[in-house]
């Protein structure tokens, strides 16, 4: 179903490009093959052009689907465009990897789509206590950078992966503690 999803996104690369964005650096391109190696590859991620912008270096998604019981390979950032899959046992435990590494190693956003209000709830609480701003069941557009943008502060302050001022310490100390 996730690689049926990735494939419809992608379909019209005209449209693709605008919302997958160019690759700036080559360290993401040399990410995304060492990404390859750290699981079964569920989607390849492949070259578009750019009608544009014919120069522009813009890929696909990486899809990987990663064994949960090797969170070495999934509890740390991978930027650029690649993602993990990772099968799980239950819901609960579902949450607990996603905000357990949140609340451990950080995160700025964190999305959940559920219809249990049971599971909503959970969520929020988790999400809470990981010091991370949670979207539930979001179908519009998210920029990471809005959830960063709240303060002056890079996301909530609250986790490892949030805790870089936008500003400098003169401006900020005089306005929070």
């Amino acid at each position: 179903r996730v690689e049926e999803m990735t494939a419809r996104a992608v379909a019209d690369p005209a449209r693709a490009v605008e919302f997958l964005g160019a690759i700036q650096n080559p360290a993401t391109l040399k990410r995304l093959d060492q990404a390859k190696a750290q699981g079964a590859v569920v989607r390849e991620s492949a070259s578009l052009a750019h009608p544009q912008f014919p120069q522009a270096t813009i890929r696909t998604p990486l899809l990987v689907k990663v064994d949960r019981d090797h969170p070495q390979v999934w509890t740390h950032e991978m930027f650029g465009p690649i993602a993990f899959l990772i099968a799980v046992d239950s819901t609960a435990d579902a949450l607990a990897c996603g905000l357990g590494t949140a609340r451990s190693k950080g995160a700025i956003t964190a999305a959940l789509y559920s219809t249990s209000r049971e599971v909503i709830d959970q969520a929020v609480e988790m999400a809470a206590e990981a010091g991370v701003a949670l979207s539930c069941n979001l179908t519009g557009g998210v920029f990471v950078n809005q959830s960063a943008a709240f303060s002056d502060f890079h996301a909530t302050a609250a986790n490892p992966a949030s805790t870089a001022s936008l500003t400098d310490a003169a401006f900020v100390a005089s306005r929070f503690h």
